[in-house]
């Protein structure tokens, strides 16, 4: 039986998007005909080269020096790792292109728990990164040398990465709840030369001082010649360290015209790090055009935003989601930056954000969809939300309940648009589509350009059937490389090894019939009980929705020759894990799932131990279960929380 349509988009909408008009220029440029999505997607992955040309000359991405081919063969390497020199021959600059636009639109909203809203305009932000990007110059910043922000998620953080990128160098950033090992395993593999770092930040309306963990770092990591404070809460400098710069100091000189260094297309821009749950983080670095290209293909194309709309993603400078947002600017748009808890004061703070700020676009996650929807808050009653055209999801599946609260509760006409991707790629695999219809628990459409299917072990494809999720063509935003990675054993192994030359993502996916995607999980994290594959997500979905559960992590550790699923739960106040709850449950999950699904065991805990942008940390669970050590916590929000896990009766 066919699925019924959550939202469609109506044919007249449906020619105002920007998929629409970039559908047209396709046709014109390239002696198509194509009316569809599907036709535009099909032609995306049969001729890549072809489409990111399109995507190139289409997003008027400044090159300041024309390119000599589409692709190139990349540098001879000891691994069969197929990605490509993009647009070899070309320059650019990061910053030149985000800043491309300089009259007086709003570039930046800013709210935070302890002060007023913060506004910028786009000459006003030009200004401010010509001023530090002329400070970092002084300071003897160059092509190539690596900044770092130890930073929260605010102007000053943008500001900063654009003077940095401006000049040619690498911004790398995590966020200020990271402890001291946290930041090392970061920050002590990178080596930046400067660093960035608030001197505190407000969470839940308590106040964090930051100083003396910055100090520690700041003197631990040789390479940083300048730390530069960033007064954030108000507090005595009472660390004394010669290397400490403020803010203010490095923005106080003469204003010049503000220099773009021009580098290759595939030169680095950013250092992102895996979550480092089970191990020391992966530094994976991605280049300025193939961030900007995938960025640009996402936000423009597949979100549909337009110069002057207002756009938001709940995130830290720890997750790529802030990468992703700031991408925005190159569009015109304007970003709203939200610095504190999602629930502080209360948990109406983002709803009221849409409502106040006249959001377009607003990006969440299924957590805390769950957490208004268990609070019994209704945003479509309590806020006036007619700005909002596009509701955006990640982090983790989104179950049915949550696309059932979103149009009962939230809004009806509204697009919800679940995407997957990561860190791995800065961008998605699968995301929104302004063009085709939502249905629940699907991802609305494959990326352009992104040749992903479902397989089996043995490499097969598969059509509404749970495989490993592969992509088989390359793509510009595929990491450059990984940091002091020699000959790209690393970066083999993390991606290309499972299957020999194609991309493994480590998620469970299966390809629907219409197009779209549905994500079961993290594969790394599969349960496989007597030899059947399992999603995690089949059970959260079901587990999550109940009344009872606070919130709950299921995983598979080791029992005699072969693993049994256990159920660990949160309570809701007022409810107890008794017989009867526990048979509910069980109940619930063989109906909405299989009889395969039903956990072995269902257990109490405090809390779930999550990382810090509020993924669930299965694999560190199920070690300690088996008896083996976790020998990095410092990327968990909640490192305490696995002591609950090492002395439990199963």
């Amino acid at each position: 039986m066919s699925k019924i349509a959550l939202w469609q988009p109506k044919k007249a909408d449906i020619e105002k998007t920007n998929l629409f008009k970039f559908i047209n220029f396709v046709n014109s440029e390239y002696n198509k005909d194509f009316t569809e999505y599907n036709d535009l997607y099909v032609w995306s992955i049969n001729h890549i080269e072809n489409f990111w040309e399109a995507c190139l000359k289409y997003s008027e991405i400044k090159l300041s020096k024309p390119y000599e081919s589409i692709t190139s063969k990349a540098k001879d390497n000891e691994f069969n790792i197929p990605r490509p020199n993009w647009f070899y021959g070309s320059k650019l600059n990061f910053a030149e292109n985000l800043l491309k636009h300089q009259d007086d639109s709003l570039a930046i909203i800013h709210w935070a728990e302890n002060h007023e809203p913060i506004r910028i305009t786009y000459k006003e932000l030009r200004q401010k990164v010509t001023k530090l990007s002329n400070g970092l110059r002084i300071l003897g910043l160059k092509k190539g040398d690596v900044v770092a922000g130890f930073v929260s998620n605010t102007p000053e953080s943008v500001i900063a990465m654009l003077a940095t990128t401006a000049i040619g160098a690498i911004w790398t950033s995590c966020s200020p709840d990271f402890g001291y090992r946290g930041i090392m395993d970061r920050f002590g593999q990178t080596k930046p030369k400067v660093l960035f770092a608030v001197n505190g930040y407000s969470y839940n309306g308590k106040l964090f001082d930051t100083l003396e963990k910055i100090s520690q770092v700041s003197n631990d990591i040789d390479s940083i010649e300048k730390t530069i404070i960033i007064d954030k809460i108000d507090i005595e400098h009472h660390v004394s360290n010669s290397k400490f710069l403020t803010w203010d100091k490095l923005m106080d000189n003469d204003e010049e015209e503000l220099i773009f260094t021009q580098v290759p297309f595939d030169h680095p821009v950013y250092i992102m790090y895996s979550s480092g749950t089970t191990g020391t983080p992966k530094c994976i670095v991605h280049g300025v055009g193939g961030t900007l290209l995938q960025h640009w293909k996402e936000l423009f194309l597949h979100t549909d935003l337009k110069k002057g709309d207002r756009i938001s993603y709940f995130t830290t400078c720890g997750w790529m989601m802030w990468n992703w947002l700031v991408s925005s600017l190159n569009i015109g748009a304007t970003i709203f930056l939200f610095d504190g808890s999602p629930s502080y004061p209360t948990l109406n703070v983002l709803w009221d954000s849409i409502e106040k700020e006249r959001l377009n676009i607003f990006g969440t996650s299924p957590k805390f969809l769950t957490a208004s929807q268990k609070s019994n808050i209704i945003p479509k009653k309590s806020n006036n939300l007619d700005s909002l055209r596009v509701i955006l999801s990640t982090g983790s599946p989104l179950s049915n309940e949550n696309f059932d609260y979103v149009y009962h509760s939230v809004k009806e006409n509204v697009r919800l648009s679940s995407i997957s991707g990561g860190t791995d790629i800065i961008g998605c695999f699968a995301l929104g589509n302004p063009m085709l219809p939502v249905f629940s628990e699907e991802l609305q459409s494959i990326g352009l350009g992104m040749k992903v299917e479902s397989w089996t072990e043995e490499g097969n494809s598969l059509i509404n059937e749970t495989g490993e999720l592969v992509c088989l063509e390359p793509f510009p935003s595929m990491p450059i490389y990984f940091w002091e990675d020699t000959n790209n054993q690393k970066y083999y192994e993390a991606y290309f090894n499972y299957f020999e030359g194609v991309w493994r993502h480590g998620d469970f996916v299966k390809v629907t019939p219409n197009g779209g995607l549905i994500i079961l999980g993290r594969s790394d994290s599969t349960l496989n009980p007597g030899g059947v594959r399992i999603g995690t997500a089949e059970i959260y979905r079901i587990v999550e929705a109940m009344p009872e559960i606070k919130d709950c992590v299921v995983v598979g550790p080791k029992h005699e020759d072969d693993i049994r699923i256990i159920l660990f739960v949160v309570m809701q106040d007022g409810y107890e894990l008794n017989p009867e709850l526990k048979h509910k449950i069980k109940g619930l999950i063989k109906e909405g799932a299989t009889p395969r699904h039903i956990p072995k065991k269902i257990k109490e805990i405090n809390e779930v131990p999550v990382t810090k942008s509020g993924k669930k940390v299965e694999i560190a669970i199920t070690k300690i279960l088996n008896g083996e050590e976790v020998t990095n916590t410092s990327a968990l929000a909640n490192p305490e929380s696995l002591d609950q896990f090492r002395n439990i009766e199963l």
